[in-house]
């Protein structure tokens, strides 16, 4: 089982706990997460990434085992901590300040 934290405002919206699992078959790339949870909570198709081009939402990170994987491709696969279910893939949404 793959662990996914989301941030507030997501797990208000699909009306989850924190940290849900999700089973992901292998390979375990940062795409195929997303497009589980995105089946698996609906709700969420064009919150996490744009419905047309299928990109991440500007105001949310992606971090897995303290590494922003953010900025890299879809296809990238993810640590084996995450694909055994130790460490989740985080979602946050981004903080700004002024």
């Amino acid at each position: 089982m793959i662990r996914v934290v989301l941030p507030w405002h997501l797990r208000l919206l699909a009306k989850t706990p924190e940290e849900v699992a999700l089973e992901v078959p292998p390979p375990v790339s940062l795409q195929a997460v997303l497009d589980a949870l995105e089946q698996s909570f609906p709700v969420l198709r064009g919150s996490i990434r744009d419905p047309r081009t299928r990109t991440r939402r500007p105001l949310l990170r992606f971090y897995a085992c303290r590494r922003d994987f953010s900025l890299e491709p879809p296809e990238t696969l993810l640590p084996d901590a995450v694909v055994k279910g130790e460490e989740p893939l985080v979602i946050l949404g981004a903080v700004a300040g002024g």
